[in-house]
C-alpha cells in the first residue's frame, strides 16, 4: 500500500467521520414529556423505553393540575434541567401547556399528541365551538372543590376504548383530579408559530373531535400521522408514537419556522 493511497484513506476517513460527528451533534437528545388532565407522567409508560432505546434522554413531568400556569412553571423547571436542546411533547391538555412553555429558547421542536394547540390568548374551553362537542365530555364530574374527574363509564368508553379493560379500569382509578380554573387558563404565546411541529391526530378520539385535530395540524403546518385510536395513542400504539418522537429530534436541530 503506497504512502500516497494511505494518506488519501485517512484524508476520506477523517472526512466521513467529521461529516458522522457533525450530523450527530445536530440531534437534538432530550425529551421532555408533558400529561394531559385526568392523567400523570405514567401516560409515557409505554412510550418512554423506545425513546431511551435510541438513545434520547427523557423526563416525564408531573404536572400538579391545579392551573395552567402551575403546569406550565413545573415545565419549564424541567426544561431548565436539560443540559441542551429540547423536544417539548404533550398529549391532550398538556398541547395548552407546550404551546406556552414551549418558547423557552432551550426547545426546538415541539410534538402535539391528540393534544389541543391554541393561539396566544386563547384558552382550552375557546377551541372547538364550532364542532359537535365530543361523547367523552359528557362523563366529567366536578367535586365539591372545582377539580374534575371522568367516570369509569367515561374512561371505559371514550378516553381509553382501545386499550384492554385491565389497562382501562387502571386508568379511571389512577386519573389525577384536574382542576377546572385549568381550563380557563390563557396562553401567554404560541411556541408553534416559530418552532417545527409534529401532530398526531387520534382518528377514533372521543374527548377531542379527530376533526379539531386535524385543523390545529393545519393551522400549524405540522408534520402529521394520523393512527385508528382513541384519545391515548401513546398507550395503545407506543411504536408509532415514539417514531414521530424520534423523527422531531432528528430533525429539529436548530430549524426554525418561516412565519
Amino acid at each position: 500500500m503506497s504512502a500516497r493511497f494511505l494518506t488519501l484513506f485517512f484524508a476520506l476517513g477523517f472526512s466521513a467521520l467529521t461529516i458522522a460527528a457533525d450530523g450527530d451533534a445536530t440531534r437534538v437528545r432530550n425529551v421532555v414529556l408533558v400529561h394531559g388532565a385526568w392523567a400523570d407522567g405514567s401516560s409515557w409508560a409505554k412510550v418512554i423505553p423506545l425513546l431511551e432505546k435510541a438513545g434520547l434522554n427523557v423526563v416525564a413531568v408531573q404536572n400538579p393540575l391545579t392551573s395552567l400556569r402551575d403546569d406550565v412553571a413545573t415545565t419549564k423547571r424541567a426544561i431548565a434541567l436539560q443540559g441542551g436542546p429540547v423536544i417539548l411533547v404533550g398529549h391532550s391538555y398538556g398541547g395548552m401547556v407546550i404551546t406556552d412553555a414551549g418558547t423557552d429558547p432551550k426547545v426546538v421542536g415541539l410534538v402535539y399528541v391528540a393534544a389541543f394547540a391554541p393561539d396566544a390568548g386563547q384558552a382550552l374551553g375557546d377551541l372547538g365551538k364550532e364542532f359537535p362537542p365530543a361523547p367523552g365530555g359528557a362523563e366529567v364530574r366536578p367535586d365539591a372543590v372545582g377539580f374534575l374527574k371522568i367516570t369509569t363509564k367515561g374512561v371505559v368508553e371514550s378516553f381509553a376504548q382501545d386499550l384492554p379493560m385491565r389497562e382501562r379500569r387502571v386508568l379511571a382509578a389512577t386519573q389525577g383530579p384536574t382542576n377546572a380554573a385549568a381550563f380557563g387558563g390563557k396562553v401567554a404565546s404560541a411556541a408553534w408559530k416559530t418552532k417545527p411541529t409534529w401532530y398526531v391526530v387520534a382518528s377514533n378520539d372521543r374527548m377531542i373531535q379527530p376533526d379539531l385535530e386535524r385543523q390545529f395540524a393545519k393551522a400549524m403546518n405540522a408534520k402529521t400521522i394520523t393512527l385508528p385510536t382513541s384519545h391515548v395513542p401513546m398507550l395503545s400504539r407506543p411504536a408509532d408514537v415514539a417514531k414521530l418522537i424520534v423523527e422531531a429530534a432528528n430533525k429539529s436541530g436548530t430549524s426554525v419556522k418561516g412565519k
